[in-house]
């Protein structure tokens, strides 16, 4: 075993999902030393798992949280200037169906959804005929009217990624593939020990730890010595989304609202392909390996068919993703009543802190982990204030004012790129495709290519860079790439990892 007790640590992390990784980030870029731990593979579970939104929760209004939607507007705003390659406006069609809720409900929810989180740069709720408008031609013609509001679409696993970067650039030490095994306090600190994918221990010493290991936040307590008193536990709700071939024209994503007082989204996804998702069930398993069951793809379809024209059906599924959200048990009978909200438990025993977290959602990690540090600042002797609130992430650097010039220039500037490649790259990783191609000045000199516009300098960036390690990690989190590929491009790249 590897004892590493020379270098105590100011905060160690454990969870490389987005609340990790956030956390993380905001502390290094205050100074403070930060060590994270992540078991797998950067957002290789809840934090991939998503419905790639950065929204405010509409439906969250009907269950009264004013609060978590205001919060999530405000930060949907901040975030889409932090990253605006990654993060873009995508607007909602959200057709009335004259059985559930009344338009002028509808109008209420959508009017204060407009304005309960200062919205700046994103356009307004409008109402549509749906029998003039190009969102109306892939309904069913049933629904004559519709209201269209807006929200931001993200790619949630390389969100994740690209926090954990500029964490690492502050000076945060990110392990992944790294599992905790054990964490006891010891003389007022911290010794937590590591084991990695080949079986290696090592010790690590902290001032403090972060328990953000998200569904096995238990897990990560009941190893933790003494066993911190948690007043809090977590209720596991899967969530699964089906991806078909494209359903519908144009860039706009459509609500559907259900009998069960639900909704799913439909978005468009990769150029070829149309999200739709979620389901809420609850779920008691082993998180390591949930997957979507035969009902969900049957409500899923189900949903969908009753609002398209033309039906979805299993058979046309062309991958499915599931993972399991963490969230705070509040005595909801129903899963989706359940509160998306977070909570922050700081457990001090032997002058040995550690803060806990439960729940969260994507839209709100950031002040999320500004919450985390501000539970923490009485710890430290000396640290910086809060940053993150008008800071770029990796990429972002042009800003959103800046996005279309920053475009324009880089078409300019690697002309020679295919544009589907081109624009994928752009979108994945803003300023920093500049590092990616290098000196590159054809596509011969990015090495060899694997098909779908994927080249081997970027699976060389992506091992570098971003901690990818598998034919997975590039695949199906950096990228989507593997919805494009046959089986015989992903093998030839999971063979160039394992050369």
């Amino acid at each position: 075993m590897t004892k590493q007790k020379n270098t105590v640590v100011d905060i160690f992390v454990v969870g490389g999902g987005v609340n990790g990784a956030g956390i993380a980030r905001d502390a290094a870029g205050r100074g403070l030393s930060v060590t994270l731990a992540e078991k797998d593979d950067l957002a290789s579970h809840t934090s991939s798992a998503s419905s790639k939104l950065i929204h405010g929760g509409l439906r969250y209004l009907e269950h009264y949280e004013f609060r978590l939607v205001r919060e999530s507007l405000k930060e949907r705003e901040i975030l889409l200037r932090s990253a605006p390659h990654l993060i873009f406006p995508l607007r909602f069609i959200l057709p009335h169906h004259k059985a559930m809720r009344p338009a002028f409900l509808l109008r209420i929810g959508l009017f204060l959804y407009d304005h309960l989180g200062g919205r700046q740069l994103l356009p307004a709720t409008i109402t549509r005929n749906l029998t003039k408008h190009i969102a109306g031609s892939p309904l069913q013609s049933r629904f004559k009217k519709a209201f269209e509001y807006s929200d931001c679409w993200v790619d949630d696993a390389r969100l994740v990624c690209l926090t954990a970067k500029d964490a690492e650039m502050r000076g945060a030490n990110i392990l992944t593939r790294h599992e905790v095994i054990k964490a006891q306090r010891q003389n007022g600190l911290w010794e937590v020990t590591l084991q990695d994918d080949q079986g290696k221990q090592s010790t690590h010493l902290a001032r403090t730890m972060v328990n953000a290991a998200g569904a096995w936040v238990d897990d990560i307590e009941e190893k933790s010595s003494p066993n911190p008193k948690s007043k809090k536990s977590i209720r596991m709700v899967k969530g699964s989304h089906i991806i078909v071939p494209k359903l519908y024209e144009g860039p706009h994503a459509y609500t559907f609202q259900h009998t069960d007082n639900r909704v799913i989204f439909a978005i468009p996804y990769e150029r070829n392909y149309t999200l739709i998702g979620t389901t809420d069930v609850p779920f008691s398993d082993d998180p390591n390996s949930v997957t979507i069951n035969a009902d969900e793809k049957s409500y899923l379809c189900s949903v969908a068919s009753s609002y398209f024209d033309k039906p979805v059906k299993a058979q046309d599924i062309r991958w499915a993703y599931s993972g399991v959200r963490p969230l705070v048990d509040d005595g909801q009978t129903n899963a989706s009543k359940t509160t998306r909200d977070y909570v922050l438990e700081l457990d001090i025993q032997n002058s040995a802190p550690m803060l806990s977290v439960y729940g969260g959602k994507i839209t709100t990690f950031r002040c999320l982990a500004e919450d985390a540090m501000a539970a923490l600042l009485p710890y430290f002797e000396t640290c910086s204030q809060a940053w993150t609130n008008n800071a770029k992430l990796p990429g972002g650097e042009m800003g959103y004012s800046g996005l279309a010039d920053f475009i324009t220039e880089t078409r300019k500037k690697y002309g020679w790129l295919p544009e589907e490649t081109l624009s994928r790259l752009i979108k994945a990783y803003g300023t920093y495709i500049e590092k990616l191609i290098g000196n590159a000045q054809s596509l011969e000199q990015l090495g060899k290519h694997f098909g779908a516009g994927l080249y081997e300098a970027e699976l060389s960036y992506m091992r570098d860079e971003e901690w990818a390690n598998t034919a997975e990690d590039a695949l199906w989190r950096r990228s989507k790439l593997g919805l494009h590929m046959t089986e015989a491009e992903q093998k030839a790249v999971e063979d160039w990892f394992n050369k």
